[in-house]
């Protein structure tokens, strides 16, 4: 029974990522060991599989194989949830093939990345998958900005954005 619900959670998550109608072009540079660490959500499209989760945080970490270990942290409920997974480089710069639980396969694209590595605009497959992340748990105007004007110019529906609670 456990396998069948997240087959049909990696389902939903799949199709729910798919068929985009936006531009969800990657970066042209991308220094995954500069990408490493700790990723705070500034903001993110509202999705099942972190409906209602605050304080979340990426964590990426190169493996002795070259494999990248994804580790998401957030509270729901007042309960911390953590979800693992790996992630493999493709000949793509700023594009990750990621699978969750061993089922859920999905690519990870990062879209814009400041020179410093301080702030990403990101999304998996399709216009309903998006993520404002930063170094730090929050950021400046400037920073929202610059991350939301992206986005739009992209195809994203931006007002659909739910503003992450961090610490």
């Amino acid at each position: 029974m456990k396998k069948i619900i997240i087959f049909c959670l990696s389902l939903c998550f799949l199709l729910s990522c798919s068929n985009s109608k936006v531009d969800n072009s990657v970066v042209k540079e991308f220094d995954m060991e500069r990408f490493t660490g700790d990723w705070y959500e500034i903001a993110r499209f509202d999705h099942h599989f972190e409906h209602g989760m605050d304080y979340v945080k990426s964590n990426f970490v190169i493996d002795k194989d070259g494999s990248i270990i994804m580790t998401n942290y957030g509270i729901r409920e007042g309960q911390m949830k953590m979800a693992r997974g790996i992630a493999k480089q493709t000949d793509t710069p700023g594009l990750l093939d990621v699978t969750m639980w061993k089922l859920v396969f999905a690519d990870y694209r990062v879209m814009l990345l400041d020179e410093n590595y301080q702030y990403a605009l990101v999304s998996s497959g399709g216009e309903k998958c998006l993520w404002l992340l930063a170094r730090t748990p929050q950021v400046s105007d400037e920073v929202k900005d610059i991350l939301t004007q992206e986005a739009e110019r992209r195809g994203y529906d931006v007002a659909k954005l739910i503003w992450i609670k961090q610490k």
